[in-house]
């Protein structure tokens, strides 16, 4: 339960009170959360002007060239958006899974990387794992926004 909502299930997904299940939808909305906010901060530096140097395929066109936002998935070359699904399809089958049984739901640590973790406190691990969570809630709003935005047409950075 998270404040100031507290416990929140107006669809009663998990009203049986099964663990399994509320694990289950809490790893997917952990992991969709950390989607959103890669999504949200790269749909941010490319709106931004920021972008790769060189060229993204062989007949010369560039980083530059590929347009902000949606557009920029058809305006990709073909091959270069089925490296793009292969490489995501690898990342989802071998790597961000939790292998060891980590110590949370959605922990891929998997015994390798800890980066301090295992010096904080439990209460400390808890407070982090609620901050990540409710950031993942919000950048999953954030890139609904950003894509009705573009939909819309109104432009995401304001004219000086």
């Amino acid at each position: 339960a998270q404040p100031p909502l507290g416990f929140y299930d107006p669809l009663g997904l998990v009203a049986d009170g099964d663990q399994a299940k509320f694990d289950r939808l809490r790893y997917v909305e952990i992991k969709h959360g950390r989607i959103a906010m890669l999504g949200v901060v790269g749909y941010l530096v490319t709106e931004a002007g920021i972008r790769l140097p060189g060229n993204i395929d062989m007949s010369g066109t560039t980083f530059a060239d590929i347009p902000t936002g949606l557009k920029a998935v058809s305006s990709l070359p073909g091959g270069g958006l089925v490296q793009l699904f292969a490489f995501i399809g690898f990342l989802e089958i071998f790597v961000m899974k939790d292998i060891t049984g980590g110590d949370f739901v959605g922990d891929f640590r998997n015994g390798f990387i800890d980066y301090g973790w295992d010096k904080f406190d439990e209460d400390t691990k808890l407070e982090k794992r609620a901050i990540e969570l409710n950031q993942g809630r919000a950048a999953m709003m954030g890139i609904l926004a950003l894509m009705v935005h573009e939909k819309l047409g109104v432009s995401l950075i304001p004219s000086v």
